[in-house]
Parts: structure tokens; C-alpha cells; sequence
């Protein structure tokens, strides 16, 4: 069971004072843990890539990270330079304030464009998944969200940065909600606030088939 579950977790280190030992444990744990992937800042990119060379784990960054209010083109060239820097997972943000405002064009060509340019940085396939900040959305949104996100080519809908406070983190009602939207094929990534297995196997139950989590190790040395 725990080595299944170990497959679904991105191992995360965004804080603001992260630095190169805390990338280097980080990819040391996610070695001996085997998790899916680590995801850490945009800057870091190179130092993860050195440190988990010869692993099968993946290699995440952020995009447009924690707010989604960067420009267009300054999302994909960020997204880009990560992919060329070894990254094989972009977490882009959404820009919320676009889809409150009834701007589905312009959210889908914003995911699109992050898409393109990522998969054009690289010959191998690069993850893309996008976070909605689901707490700042009404289930109608939420759902005009996964529709956005599934036509625009990413690979996930995201559920949060968790970066907006406490209480602003993943909930498994919205995780139920994606999947029903986007189908049973596409990705659902649960993040922000999931600390226990218990909340862990809340989410994939609802139908998450990725996580979100700096609490990666304390989740799997958790008693059976």
C-alpha cells in the first residue's frame, strides 16, 4: 500500500528561504521514498536535475506561482526555461481573476500558450498541470475550470497553491468535482494542507491521482 502511495506524491519545496541543502535532502528523500516527483523553485531547477540524475523521478517547477497574474508571454518563457533546464512538470497558475470575469478565451490561450511553449523546450514529455485556487471559485467556476484546463492541453487540473492562508488548501469535495468533470483519464492533483495518509487516501478516493505535499516523508513513516 505505502509503496503505491509513495507513486502519487510530489514531494514539494517552494518556501522562500529554500536553499541548496534543503533541495539536496529534499531529493535525497524523494530517492529513498521513490516519489513520483519533487517540485521547487524555478531557480532550483538545475540543482534538483544534478541531484536526482539517474533516478526515475520527475523534476517540477512552478509557473506564474503563487497569484497566476504574470502576462502571458512571461509564463511561457518561464515555463520554457525550466523545461530546457531539465524540469519535466510545470505547476502553472491559472489566472483566476481572467475566469471570474467570464474571460474563457483568454484563460484557455494562457494555459495553451504554457503548454506549447513547455513541450517545445524539450523533446521528452513534460507534465503540464494547472492550479485553479479552488477555494477562491464557486463549484459552477470550478467546473468551467477542469473544462478549460482539459481543452487548453495541460495533463492536470490543480486543486491550490495553498499559498493563500490557512483554510485555502485542497478539500476533497472540489477534488470530486474535477474528476467528474474532466473524466476518468485525465489528471486530478490534490495540494495544500495534506499532511496525513488519512487525508491522502480521502483525496484519492474522490478520484485524486497525484498529491501535493511537503509532509511526504511524515506521511509514509506513519504507522500502519
Amino acid at each position: 500500500m505505502k509503496a503505491d502511495v509513495s507513486g502519487l506524491i510530489d514531494h514539494t519545496v517552494l518556501g522562500t528561504d529554500v536553499d541548496v541543502q534543503k533541495v539536496g535532502m529534499m531529493c535525497e528523500e524523494a530517492r529513498e521514498y521513490q516519489f513520483k516527483s519533487i517540485v521547487v523553485q524555478p531557480c532550483r531547477v538545475l540543482q534538483a536535475v544534478e541531484f536526482l540524475r539517474g533516478a526515475k523521478i520527475g523534476v517540477g517547477t512552478v509557473c506564474g506561482f503563487p497569484f497566476g497574474g504574470d502576462t502571458t508571454n512571461i509564463k511561457a518563457a518561464s515555463a520554457a526555461e525550466s523545461v530546457a533546464s531539465g524540469a519535466n512538470e510545470i505547476d502553472m497558475v491559472m489566472n483566476v481573476g481572467w475566469l471570474k470575469e467570464g474571460h474563457v478565451s483568454e484563460v484557455r490561450a494562457d494555459i495553451k500558450k504554457v503548454v506549447d511553449a513547455s513541450r517545445a523546450a524539450s523533446e521528452q514529455d513534460v507534465i503540464i498541470k494547472v492550479i485553479i485556487e479552488a477555494c477562491l471559485l464557486t463549484d459552477d467556476e470550478k467546473r468551467r475550470a477542469g473544462q478549460i484546463v482539459k481543452e487548453a492541453g495541460a495533463d492536470f487540473v490543480k486543486t491550490s497553491t495553498g499559498y493563500l492562508g490557512p483554510d485555502t488548501g485542497a478539500k476533497v469535495e472540489d477534488v470530486a468535482i474535477l474528476r467528474e468533470v474532466v473524466g476518468p483519464d485525465f489528471g486530478v492533483k490534490a495540494s495544500g494542507g495534506i499532511r496525513t495518509m488519512a487525508q491522502l487516501n480521502d483525496f484519492v478516493e474522490a478520484g485524486a491521482n497525484r498529491i501535493g505535499t511537503s509532509a511526504g516523508v511524515a506521511i509514509m513513516n506513519e504507522k500502519l
